[in-house]
């Protein structure tokens, strides 16, 4: 089973959350001889942002043009994000709630992928069909603030908007989410909070090894 994880934090573990969730998924799932894993990191890989000049090589492309090298880099970028995606069976989101969303350079990750013809298509009535029914997504979220009770819950668009993108418009099954949540708010407790939260993130490692085995 092929395994993408999207590591979407460039802080140390030392400092945060959701890359220390990272790491110790990563290392609960080393040696599985049944997982080929690759990693995508948001942070490292050369990600420009979505834009005009990305349109652009699109209509050149169909008109034959001559690209910029801007316009290559951009186009490369976005392929190779649909590739790893394309590949995965399995993928694996680890990322912050940063000022109630996602990080910048994830959003542009998913601004690559998030293609009519690739993700999802209409049909001749106008209906949406999900194209990424066969794959399934697990969630590694981190957030200081604590957004799941109702009144806040709304605020949060970071797991909502990911899970609205890859369930709802993607179609895949979100298999497991882990949310480590408040220990920011509650610093008297953010030991005991984080120490819970990547127990449960080994767990949901040891899930996906027992059930590709």
């Amino acid at each position: 089973m092929n395994v993408l994880v999207v590591k979407a934090n460039n802080r140390p573990a030392s400092e945060a959350i959701s890359s220390r969730m990272f790491e110790t998924f990563m290392e609960e799932i080393k040696g599985a001889e049944n997982l080929n894993v690759s990693v995508y990191d948001v942070y490292e890989e050369d990600t420009p942002y979505f834009g005009q000049e990305l349109f652009n090589a699109f209509g050149k492309l169909q008109n034959g043009g001559e690209l910029t090298d801007n316009e290559q880099r951009l186009l490369n970028a976005k392929q190779k994000a649909m590739d790893a995606l394309t590949a995965a069976d399995v993928v694996v989101f680890a990322f912050p709630l940063w000022n109630l969303t996602i990080p910048a350079k994830l959003h542009t990750f998913i601004d690559y992928v998030y293609a009519a013809g690739f993700a999802f298509k209409y049909d001749a009535e106008g209906n949406m069909i999900q194209l990424m029914t066969d794959k399934k997504a697990i969630f590694l979220n981190a957030r200081g603030g604590v957004y799941s009770t109702p009144e806040a819950a709304p605020m949060d668009m970071g797991v909502n908007y990911m899970r609205n993108v890859f369930g709802g418009v993607f179609g895949m099954e979100i298999v497991d989410e882990v949310i480590i949540e408040g220990h920011n708010a509650m610093p008297d407790k953010a030991q005991e909070i984080v120490a819970e939260g990547l127990e449960k993130v080994k767990e949901a490692a040891k899930k996906l090894v027992a059930v590709t085995a």
